[in-house]
């Protein structure tokens, strides 16, 4: 029987309607009852650090759920995250930076309907996410969902509504569960040593999407206001030239305080590559331009804050390219 730690956070697996709409206001007692078919793989002791809709969980709260698994490593033989689907594929990506190298799984899983309703997702992803986590072969921070095991850094959410919520990008489903228990697609070795934990996150990271005229006077903002820079580029990844490169020449001043600019695309798949066309190809001598290649976006924000928190400047550009978890490949 092994020894599992519930941490749950909220979101719809933990919603009732409520007057002023759907809310998470069940307890992790609660969510228990509902799949007592858990019992039989774990004994779970329970921990709730707040209960939120996960649109309001910020980096704040993926350090204080990294604090709890890291004073409780010891005692437990894995982890279960319940977590709202809007925001869980950047909760796992920033806890597979906070908890490197972990031979204990730390899963993350939710819904798109309540536990508490009779058709729901919720009963089975929680079912799935207690016996993954059961299994030997587990390790590392995981999302399972409707039957699949993601590597935290390849989940995103793509469908809103459908129990499929989430996909893994440009990366093979780890396993899939069948009737309780793991097939692996790709049996992955477990660390053989304790997993290295990280207590900083710098927030002031902000992601441009960049639209067909955008204004370059867009960076007076962002030099007051971030120290570092993502930019969702079109296609395969590039700066616009309009107004006689007016949008290059102000991103090379803003390059100059020493911020890195991390260039990703908006297109989902296959990700950046910025040597292919001569908008993308002048970037590439601009001093602190990073380029995330086929990591997700997800997975880019959270990596630069973890960066940009715990390095020096000098130090980030070899952190971001150095790969953890297949996040950059």
């Amino acid at each position: 029987m092994k020894k599992i730690m519930l941490i749950a956070t909220g979101g719809t697996i933990a919603s009732k309607v409520t007057a002023g709409g759907l809310a998470p206001v069940i307890s992790s007692e609660e969510l228990l009852s509902y799949v007592p078919e858990i019992s039989t793989v774990a004994e779970v002791k329970k921990v709730q650090p707040f209960n939120l809709d996960s649109t309001n969980i910020c980096p704040a709260h993926w350090l204080e759920i990294a604090r709890i698994v890291e004073e409780n490593y010891a005692a437990f033989d894995g982890f279960v995250v319940t977590h709202g689907t809007d925001t869980m594929a950047y909760t796992a990506a920033a806890l597979c930076y906070l908890v490197q190298n972990s031979p204990k799984p730390v899963v993350l899983t939710g819904s798109q309907k309540s536990v508490y309703l009779r058709d729901t997702d919720a009963r089975n992803n929680l079912a799935d996410a207690f016996f993954y986590c059961a299994d030997e072969g587990a390790s590392g921070v995981k999302v399972v969902f409707d039957g699949k095991v993601i590597l935290g850094t390849r989940a995103k959410k793509t469908r809103t509504r459908s129990y499929n919520a989430f996909t893994s990008i440009d990366y093979p489903e780890v396993a899939i569960l069948r009737d309780g228990a793991p097939l692996y697609y790709i049996p992955e070795e477990k660390p053989h040593t304790l997993p290295v934990f990280y207590k900083k996150l710098n927030a002031r990271v902000f992601v441009l999407k960049l639209i067909p005229g955008v204004s370059p006077e867009i960076f007076d903002y962002l030099e007051a206001h971030c120290d570092g820079l993502i930019v969702e580029s079109f296609g395969a990844g590039g700066v616009p030239d309009y107004g006689g490169d007016a949008f290059f020449n102000r991103m090379k001043l803003f390059l100059r305080s020493g911020k890195p600019v991390v260039f990703t695309t908006q297109v989902e798949r296959e990700g950046s590559a910025l040597e292919k066309y001569a908008v993308g190809r002048k970037l590439m001598d601009c001093g602190n331009v990073l380029e995330a290649r086929g990591m997700t976006l997800e997975a880019t924000v959270t990596k630069l804050m973890w960066a940009l928190g715990n390095f020096s400047a000098a130090e980030v550009a070899a952190k971001f390219y150095k790969p953890v978890q297949h996040d950059i490949l």
